[in-house]
């Protein structure tokens, strides 16, 4: 395997068919499906920037898309390298690309560099606001892969990273902040901070024997399925202050009424001790709700400007 490169007949190199393989068993683990929790929250902050400055610019748009797949990538990866001993002793992650072998940690940290650089890069297209905070975000969404070794907050530092993307997409917009975006961040932030304690409870015996922060470790599972309901409570109650704050028409909260009903659902799904059921209420449910609000905000502003 060697240095990953080959000589060609021509004196040339290149990179080898293994090292591609590695870089895409990196890939492979950040399972780009699961944008599906951020993006459309991204999208739907973007779409009333655009409607706040007059209409929608395309390379921006396609900016912002690359600063979320890059940013997300080297955060992801980041998790991945710094997790690699906790994933190679936890049944359920030793098949990851690590500590399977199919790639190495040096890989995976040059994937997290270059992202990293596309990141920033990406951000001072976007303008002087969006560079000035790219490093700060950049290193946010990093600081979360250790978060789970010192703070029980770690839940909604994952929370807070996925609810940069519609505060960031409003500035790189309109280049300032204002309140719609930040309730819409706490709405995110709480929702996937729910969603990651029910995640969590897969690996509670694991996290208590190595020492990782989580709130089902800390204290139970059925306590923690309390806190789980009560973040999802508060990102429901966030969701309904942004409503009104935008003024929305019905169609946003026909759609509000079918994410609670969404959620309760997700909880029924999950009781302490049978997890079987946590795909289709971790994966299928949460990508439907924010898919579902994404689109219910464009029809709720379908007619906002026209008079």
């Amino acid at each position: 395997m060697g240095t990953g490169q080959v000589t060609s007949g021509t004196g040339t190199q290149g990179p080898s068919p293994v090292t591609t393989a590695r870089i895409m068993a990196v890939l492979g683990d950040i399972k780009f499906a699961h944008t599906v929790f951020a993006l459309p929250f991204a999208l739907l902050a973007a779409h009333l920037a655009f409607l706040r400055v007059g209409g929608y610019k395309l390379e921006t748009l396609i900016a912002i898309l690359i600063c979320m797949v890059a940013a997300r990538t080297a955060a992801m990866s980041f998790n991945r390298y710094m997790d690699r001993d906790l994933d190679a002793a936890n049944p359920r992650t030793r098949d990851r690309s690590i500590p399977s072998g199919r790639t190495t940690p040096v890989d995976t940290l040059a994937v997290v560099i270059v992202c990293s650089i596309i990141f920033v890069g990406c951000c001072w297209y976007l303008g002087p606001l969006p560079l000035i905070l790219s490093v700060p975000t950049i290193a946010f969404l990093l600081g979360y892969s250790t978060s789970k070794r010192f703070t029980l907050l770690t839940h909604l530092w994952l929370g807070a990273a996925l609810a940069i993307a519609p505060v960031g997409a409003w500035i790189a917009i309109t280049g300032g902040l204002d309140w719609i975006p930040v309730v819409l961040a706490v709405a995110v932030a709480f929702w996937v901070a729910g969603f990651d304690v029910i995640y969590s409870l897969q690996d509670v015996d694991f996290d208590r024997e190595n020492r990782v922060f989580s709130i089902p470790a800390k204290t139970g599972e059925a306590p923690a399925l309390w806190v789980s309901r009560g973040m999802h409570a508060v990102s429901v109650i966030a969701l309904i202050i942004f409503g009104l704050w935008v003024g929305l028409g019905f169609q946003y909260w026909i759609a509000l009424s079918l994410v609670a009903i969404l959620l309760v659902i997700e909880h029924s799904l999950i009781s302490p001790g049978d997890y079987s059921r946590l795909g289709i209420a971790f994966f299928t449910l949460n990508g439907v709700i924010s898919i579902v609000l994404y689109l219910s905000v464009l029809l709720a502003t379908s007619g906002f400007g026209q008079n």
